[in-house]
């Protein structure tokens, strides 16, 4: 099992990565990374830049496990925008395999203009399913020519709001290179929130193999009057995270296993926490 970082003290900014920056990761116990380098637009980043990240990274011995995807609207019923959506994507795996990135993240997108995680009724209609299909095929050989995994991460307020949707979409692409990064928190639900080890076994059972790497995400149920389930640091909530790291494990001790929803100052305890649960199991954490 390997174990990495996202965000936190990461820059926004790939050109001011330091090297004192890789040493602070390695110095927490994660090997590697997942980037939000949002200041750098795939379609004009240069290849310079990103080869230089890429050796800094090489020689502090840290791993990019994933750069971000940048969220674009990959469902969209405009074809005009739907296609800028496709070069975004294409340009970021462009750029992640520059980086040496194993993969990158993106959700599906959404038609609430507020964000790209945020519900829409269309979001959850045959025609958004169509479109990401549709999007996904034609990324799909940029993700190979990257040796990049365009890794899907889903949530039930978009298009993807459940494993056997996901599954689906995912057979009907039908690539080696379009995967699925799951998220331990966002299929979560009312119904499984005390119980979600049984959830994630669910989710794996239906996933099975499409599964890639993990965002390693708590989440809890808050005392208000109406439903709300909010997700943050691993170790504050309900994630069954031995059983997180099991099936995780089960599928390739290479896939990652990503901090999400930490900041910097909660870093070292969630750190003991995934390195404990994995001596617990007797999961060797790889780190090189």
């Amino acid at each position: 099992m390997r174990f990495g970082m996202s965000g936190c003290f990461l820059p926004a900014d790939m050109n001011e990565l330091t090297p004192a920056m890789c040493q602070r990761v390695r110095a927490l116990g994660f090997s590697g990374i997942f980037t939000r380098f949002r200041a750098n637009d795939p379609r004009t980043a240069s290849k310079a830049d990103a080869t230089r990240v890429r050796e800094l990274l090489a020689d502090e011995g840290v791993r990019m496990y994933q750069a971000t995807g940048f969220w674009q609207n990959m469902i969209t019923p405009d074809e005009t925008l739907r296609q800028e959506s496709v070069r975004t994507v294409q340009a970021a795996l462009r750029l992640a395999g520059w980086l040496g990135a194993r993969g990158i993240d993106t959700g599906p997108g959404s038609m609430n203009p507020d964000g790209p995680w945020y519900p829409h009724p269309y979001n959850w209609t045959a025609s958004a399913s169509k479109q990401l299909v549709k999007t996904l095929k034609e990324c799909a050989q940029a993700a190979e020519d990257a040796g990049v995994f365009l890794s899907l991460e889903s949530h039930q307020l978009v298009t993807l709001k459940t494993p056997e949707i996901t599954c689906e979409i995912l057979d009907e692409v039908d690539s080696p290179w379009v995967r699925c990064d799951y998220d331990s928190a966002n299929w979560i639900t009312l119904e499984t929130i005390f119980d979600t080890g049984a959830a994630l076994n669910h989710h794996f059972d239906v996933l099975s193999n499409h599964i890639v790497s993990a965002h390693a995400k708590d989440v809890w149920i808050e005392n208000r009057l109406t439903l709300h389930l909010q997700d943050g640091c691993p170790g504050k909530g309900n994630m069954d995270f031995k059983t997180l790291f099991r099936r995780i494990e089960a599928l390739s001790p290479e896939n990652p296993v990503i901090s999400e929803g930490n900041n910097t100052d909660e870093l070292p305890a969630v750190s003991k926490l995934f390195h404990d649960t994995a001596r617990e199991l007797g999961i060797a954490v790889l780190d090189n």
